[in-house]
């Protein structure tokens, strides 16, 4: 059995609703108060948590390294990868600032952090979780220094084969923690549907024996609600206030409409899954009796009429005997008058 692992008073994992996860990440554009609107948008929704990303940019980037693709498309190839992030930093204030608003509002504030420092500042502010970015997946010495804070773990698996899932997750385990949580990521911005494969989602449950969601950057909604039936126990997407806004993933966001409808759509799949035996619905009593068919009297039949196929007819309503009892009933004699029409039933045949 797959255990569930607890964030905060949240249990996440399978036989629980599905923990969702509105990605902010660097959508405010380093404006706290565009973060505050973010945190809004996310608790009309009725996400379970809104997510930021806490880091230096001098900590995690070089100065020669280059920008990515889309990076490239949505802000343009003048200035570095570096200098594009510095001015998506939040501060230690602006972190504490969002925590607050974030209680204050009734939705669990998350963030990813990049670097040591950007981990203590989540510590000291207690979250219950840390979120792990894909691009730390081989990052060691990080996953390490956060699984010793012995708290909750989601991983990002973006860009990994398996076995550099199962190195990282003998990395967290080393340290004594074992509350992790895996996601099936594609890191691209936006993601082709084609290269999502959500089958991988099945491959990590079995191979490693805990809750795996879906991190999603795929257009639209479509996608995300496919993982939730594959078994996603968490879904994480990136939405923003306008996708018009500047900045590198505005892009690959959904808009607030757009988030209210994932999150409706993922409950409403929940609600469908059911629970996996097959019987009639109760709310299908109705219409059972209404669209099946019964043993119907062909002709009137006299008292002492021994039966044959061709003296009954299958006709609705469902009612009366089950055509499948066809063959148990011809070569019978009746016991009382049937007229022609009526259903037939047991207590008229001897």
């Amino acid at each position: 059995m797959i255990k569930t692992i607890m964030v905060g008073t949240r249990e996440i994992g399978p036989g629980t609703p599905c923990f969702i996860i509105a990605e902010a990440g660097v959508n405010h554009n380093g404006d706290v108060e565009l973060a505050k609107r973010l945190v809004d948008v996310a608790v009309i929704a009725k996400a379970d948590a809104v997510k930021f990303q806490t880091f230096k940019a001098e900590r995690m980037i070089s100065q020669i390294a280059p920008k990515a693709e889309y990076q490239v498309e949505t802000t343009g190839a003048k200035e570095s990868q570096l200098e594009m992030v510095r001015r998506l930093e939040l501060s230690p204030e602006a972190h504490r600032e969002l925590d607050v608003y974030c209680r204050e509002q009734g939705i669990l504030f998350m963030s990813t952090p990049f670097d040591e420092g950007s981990v203590d500042i989540l510590n000291e502010l207690k979250v219950p979780v840390f979120k792990i970015g894909s691009g730390e997946i081989t990052n060691w010495p990080l996953l390490e220094y956060i699984a010793r804070k012995n708290k909750p773990i989601i991983l990002s698996t973006g860009m990994s084969y398996l076995s550099e899932v199962d190195e990282a997750l003998r990395v967290i385990y080393h340290t004594g923690n074992t509350q992790v949580i895996l996601l099936h990521c594609v890191s691209n911005y936006p993601a082709s549907p084609a290269d999502v494969n959500l089958r991988a989602i099945q491959t990590m449950i079995t191979a490693f024996n805990v809750p795996v969601g879906y991190s999603d950057h795929t257009p639209g909604i479509e996608v995300a609600l496919a993982a939730v039936t594959l078994g996603a126990c968490v879904i994480e997407k990136h939405f923003t206030l306008d996708r018009s806004l500047p900045g590198p993933d505005h892009r690959a966001s959904l808009e607030p409409q757009e988030l209210t409808a994932l999150v409706q759509g993922i409950r409403t799949v929940e609600i469908a899954l059911g629970h996996g035996w097959k019987k009639p619905a109760q709310s299908e009593s109705n219409t059972i009796a209404v669209a099946r068919r019964s043993l119907v009297a062909a002709q009137d039949l006299p008292t002492g009429t021994l039966i044959e196929k061709s003296m009954l007819v299958i006709k609705r309503p469902g009612t009366g005997l089950c055509p499948a009892m066809l063959p148990y009933i011809v070569g019978r004699r009746t016991r009382t008058t049937v007229s022609a029409g009526s259903l037939i039933s047991l207590d008229m045949l001897d």
